[in-house]
This record gives C-alpha cells, sequence and structure tokens, in this order.
C-alpha cells in the first residue's frame, strides 16, 4: 500500500498535475495573483473549472498518460480596505493509465486553503501585498487527493498599471509538508500581464516555474498560459485560458474555464 501510494504520488507530481493546486486563489485564470482586493464589507466567489492533460514516456516499453481536472470555489471577504481573507475549496479528479491499461482512478475533496492578502502599498499605480498562507489536509493522501499534512506558504505579490494594461509579479516561499517523500521547501516565480483592447474584454498571459517536488529533480514545472476575461456586468466576470507546459515535469495542456461574482 505505501509503495503504491509513493507511486501515485510521484506520477502525478511528474505530470505536474499537483501544481494546480499550489498556489492558492489568483485572479482565474491567472496563476499570479495581483495586489487586487475586495474592499472592506465586499465580497467575492470565483468558481473555475481546470481540465489537464499528459503523457510521458518512461523507458522504451513504458508510456504513462494521466487526465483529470479540478473544480474550485473560492471565497473572498473584505475584512479592511487593503485586507482580505481567502477560502479555497478545491474538488479533483484523475486517472493514471499505463500502456493504455488503468493503474488507478480517484476524485474526491482536496486539501482546503486559506489565505490573507494584505495590500501594505499604494502608490502611482504601483502596489505591494504579501499573502500568508495555509493549506489543510482536508484531501485523501491515501487516494492522491491531498498532501496529509497541513502546509503554509508566504508570497510577495507587485501589480504595476498603466492604462489599459497591467502587469504582476509574484515570489512565493511554500513549505511543501507532505506524507509522499516530496520535497519540504519550494519556491515559485510567475510574471503575468492583462491589456484591455475593447471595453470589458481583457487578452492575459502569464508565464511561471516553481521548484520540482521530486527529490533531487531539476527538471522543475515551468508554464505558459494564454487567456482572455469579459466583464458581463459590474458584478460578473468570465473568462478563459489554455495552459501550456514548457517543461516536461509540466502538463503537456489544461483547459481553463471560469466566473467571479462579486457583491
Amino acid at each position: 500500500m505505501k509503495r503504491r501510494k509513493g507511486m501515485k504520488h510521484l506520477i502525478l507530481c511528474t505530470a505536474g498535475f499537483l501544481m494546480m493546486t499550489t498556489v492558492a486563489f489568483a485572479g482565474h485564470p491567472l496563476v499570479t495573483d495581483d495586489t487586487g482586493t475586495a474592499g472592506k464589507g465586499n465580497g467575492q466567489v470565483e468558481i473555475g473549472v481546470a481540465f489537464f492533460h499528459d503523457k510521458d514516456e518512461v523507458d522504451e516499453a513504458t508510456t504513462i498518460e494521466a487526465k483529470g481536472g479540478e473544480t474550485a470555489v473560492g471565497f473572498a471577504v473584505g475584512f479592511l480596505e487593503n485586507l482580505d481573507i481567502v477560502l479555497g475549496v478545491p474538488y479533483i479528479w484523475f486517472h493514471v493509465d499505463e500502456n493504455d491499461v488503468c493503474m488507478d482512478r480517484e476524485d474526491g475533496l482536496s486539501d482546503i486553503s486559506l489565505d490573507l492578502k494584505w495590500r501594505f502599498f499604494e502608490r502611482d499605480g504601483w502596489s505591494v501585498a504579501l499573502k500568508p498562507g495555509i493549506s489543510l489536509p482536508t484531501g485523501d493522501d491515501d487516494k492522491g487527493l491531498g498532501a496529509g499534512r497541513a502546509a503554509y506558504r508566504m508570497f510577495f505579490i507587485s501589480t504595476k498599471e498603466f492604462e489599459p494594461a497591467a502587469v504582476h509579479l509574484n515570489l512565493g516561499y511554500i513549505r511543501n509538508e507532505n506524507k509522499a517523500d516530496e520535497r519540504l521547501d519550494l519556491w515559485h516565480v510567475s510574471v503575468a500581464a492583462e491589456v484591455e483592447v475593447v471595453k470589458d474584454l481583457k487578452l492575459l498571459s502569464d508565464v511561471g516555474v516553481e521548484r520540482s517536488p521530486v527529490k533531487g529533480s531539476d527538471n522543475h514545472p515551468s508554464f505558459a498560459l494564454a487567456g482572455l476575461s469579459y466583464d458581463v456586468s459590474e458584478r460578473i466576470t468570465l473568462d478563459m485560458g489554455i495552459r501550456f507546459g514548457l517543461t516536461s515535469s509540466e502538463d503537456d495542456v489544461q483547459y481553463l474555464v471560469g466566473m467571479t461574482i462579486n457583491f
């Protein structure tokens, strides 16, 4: 059982799937977060769905193929004008085939995240925030749905706005506590840009890299993403995106759709 569990985590890490839930909620479909907050007394609900596919040749005789996805709901509440409390609840599913034969298939609740976003500096279109957070071991680690232990992280976020565009930078440290013999200390770097091309329609791009959780591996998952968002109204935004793996340790492709509701 222990060997099967370890193999499952290794396959999913190698496929890059677990990176989907490493970074707590950013503005969907972006991985890179911005410094924006909901404002005191306001709230936001973000619903995102991602589908992933990855296929790797382990050796001349073995091919591993992983498919699955994640539905995640994020709740943000403005505690102060510049301070949000953010709760993320993800549900994931996947199946892994070896040479077209199913090795594993699971679905269920993954690890719930709780974060604070504090924007402590703002001047001339430039703002800076800190985002500490924890992940709670609510996912079943025996099924590969969670880490099995509480983990924590700290992200530095910077945004520069120059109408009609904005650029965001994230630098992060993740303490990856787990029961799967993965690396404990991970880092994250990503940069995103958005530009309003016509009223209410934005084009989005994102690129990033994160230290591999696989011990001894220098093949760090990195990605590039292109997407768009459309403000249906002052309260509702729809989005979609496609994310490509730039290294073999990242998913080959992910397709993302989402909706954000402000209240």
